[in-house]
């Protein structure tokens, strides 16, 4: 046991004796000793407090206080000043003091422990304990910072913004809290606003968890007589969510140009499809067969039923889709068309529900879908039986819910379109060999509408012969010309397998080879000889009549020798290429499915 010299007992005497309240704690954080002045304004005995940590004599407030930042900030500075202490007496009357504390070490450097003297509070200490509550309760992000750039108080707001402890702030360096972009234009470690007063400046901190917050920094300063700096009081703003959306902002007007572009072409593009090439929306024709198609128009379009419009190739399909839209309670809305056999497989969701800037390689901006544009209107999907069956799955979803998402994008939308399809397959064939979804197509199909080929309409085909004749006259500038008997006689034997399409460009290329002096028109039929005859007058009756016609009249089996012969022909020139610039397709002024449909039709192989 170690024997306290005489010097010891002298020190202990007069630290006892001392006429203000003082504690020794050890290095452990119990108490060490206790001046008398201290228990006798606690009421306590000296062997009641030796040996007991000082939260064992406070208030819970100050317990909290004790750890959150008078321990730390000793920990970190190695000392204290002024700070408020709330102890209560034995008889549990609170002593409110403040503190003024230092730790003592040996000469190796090692912890001894910690003096700590207290001064009763006053009326005026009082009222700076309520200050500084109000001050740390204050709705704003505050912090204040001592003449050596640390952090002396942060209000409760500023600790919740930047996600830390109030112990974990204290006393240490504002600059740590900088980002890096700050520290760097700063000037590293040094914070040289330490000199200067400063108003609405941009600044950046770190959150505990690695965010970085945007702020508008105001500082002010505390100085004493002298005019040194005591103290720097710092409010923030944050203003992270107003420059995100500034920035958002900003590149949506960047990009503003480019969709107003956009949406100009997709304007033209909607006007196009309404004034659909075939005869501007009429539909020509007296016809039984065009009657009763047309009264099945008449009877769906007021209603919101999906339709399903079958015909051959070159039928005019989508010209009765705009007469169903036309006469709908949607026409002042679109109709927009997409050409499903023309879409890239890859595209087709895109195409379909558009996308959104980076949804995948090539996407370099947003993209408005075709479901979208038609929303309040209604979409022609044209050759429905070309889509892919992996997607027919989400083209039913829109259907059956009216919702879709854009590719890359996890915001849904809802549309009100009405839908025409139409196609020239066989899709109760394709549900059987399992390349058509049966659900999509009862879903499509709720009332189908035929529409019948050119060969079962009659006199329908000199109807709408001199309607394209008249039409290509006007268009091309040239003088009035007529069908002759003989060539209506032709116009109605012929069996026209490509149908009104067909009929157009036979009547087109027939205005293009005829001679504008010659006054009479030929007219060139696949597989048949070339026409040169006078044209009809207004009475019917041909100018040279009495000078004999020796036009032998076709039968409908020579027609389709003759055509089959021409197209065999037209193979063979183009070495058996159906499609493409060289393809007999252009040769022929047909469609390359249309050709293909022929070719199928007259059996015709290419040789080995």
């Amino acid at each position: 046991m170690t024997t306290a010299s005489p010097e010891d007992i002298d020190y202990r005497w007069l630290f006892r004796a001392l006429p203000i309240m003082a504690t020794s704690i050890d290095r452990n954080g119990a108490y060490r000793d206790l001046n008398d002045a201290f228990l006798e304004r606690l009421g306590y005995r000296r062997d009641e407090m030796i040996g007991r940590r000082p939260a064992e004599f406070v208030t819970p407030e100050s317990t909290r206080w004790l750890d959150e930042e008078l321990l730390p900030t000793l920990r970190r500075t190695g000392r204290l000043n002024n700070k408020t202490i709330h102890f209560l007496s034995k008889d549990g009357d609170p002593v409110e003091c403040l503190t003024d504390s230092i730790v003592e070490f040996d000469e190796d450097g090692q912890l001894v422990g910690t003096i700590a003297v207290y001064t009763e509070i006053t009326e005026r200490a009082r009222a700076d304990t309520k200050y500084r509550n109000l001050y740390r309760s204050t709705p704003a992000m505050l912090h204040t910072v001592d003449a050596e750039g640390a952090i002396a108080t942060v209000t409760d707001h500023w600790l919740q913004k930047m996600g830390y402890r109030r112990e974990d702030v204290i006393g240490r360096p504002v600059f740590d809290f900088y980002s890096d972009a700050d520290r760097k234009r700063l000037g590293g470690s040094y914070d040289p606003e330490l000199q200067h007063e400063f108003l609405n400046q941009k600044r950046q901190m770190v959150t505990r968890d690695g965010r970085v917050l945007d702020l508008i920094m105001s500082a002010v300063f505390h100085r004493d007589e002298k005019g040194a700096v005591l103290r720097r009081l710092v409010a923030s703003k944050d203003v992270t969510e107003r420059n995100r959306v500034e920035r958002e902002l900003r590149i949506a007007v960047a990009e503003n140009a480019k969709l107003r572009e956009e949406l100009q072409r997709e304007r033209d593009y909607l006007r196009e499809e309404v004034n659909v090439s075939m005869n501007f929306g009429r539909i020509v024709g007296t016809s039984a067969a065009l009657r009763q198609m047309l009264s099945q128009i008449d009877a769906v379009a007021q209603t919101p039923a999906n339709v399903m419009v079958l015909g051959e190739s070159g039928v005019g399909k989508e010209l009765v889709a705009h007469a169903i839209h036309a006469r709908s309670s949607r026409s002042d809305a679109p109709l927009v068309k997409v050409n499903c056999a023309s879409i890239p497989k890859e595209l087709f969701e895109s195409e379909f529900f558009g996308h959104v800037k980076g949804a995948f390689t090539g996407a370099h901006r947003d993209r408005v879908g075709r479901f979208q544009l038609a929303d309040g209107g209604t979409i022609f999907l044209d050759e429905v039986g070309e889509i892919p069956i992996e997607l027919q799955g989400k083209l039913l979803r829109v259907l059956q819910e009216s919702e879709f998402e854009r590719v890359g994008d996890d915001t849904t939308r809802s549309v009100d379109v009405r839908v025409i399809a139409a196609t020239n397959r066989d899709l109760e064939q394709l549900m059987l060999d399992g390349e058509f979804r049966e659900d999509l197509f009862y879903r499509l199909s709720v009332f189908p509408i035929r529409v019948p080929p050119l060969r079962e309409r009659g006199d329908d085909v000199v109807q709408l012969a001199r309607h394209f004749l008249d039409d290509t006259l006007r268009d091309f500038g040239r003088q009035p010309l007529a069908l002759t008997r003989a060539q209506v006689a032709t116009l109605r034997a012929y069996d026209w397998p490509g149908n009104v399409r067909e009929l157009k460009n036979v009547i087109e290329r027939a205005v293009i080879l005829s001679r504008p002096d010659a006054g009479r028109l030929d007219l060139p039929l696949p597989g048949a000889q070339s026409f040169a005859e006078p044209a009809l007058t207004d009475s019917g009756e041909s100018p040279e009549e009495g000078r004999g016609d020796d036009e032998r009249i076709l039968t409908e089996a020579e027609i389709k020798a003759l055509q089959k012969s021409n197209l065999k022909r037209a193979l063979e020139k183009t070495g058996w290429k159906v499609s493409g610039k060289q393809g007999a397709a252009v040769l022929l002024g047909v469609k390359p499915t249309t050709l293909a449909d022929r070719i199928r039709a007259f059996k015709l192989k290419k040789p080995a």
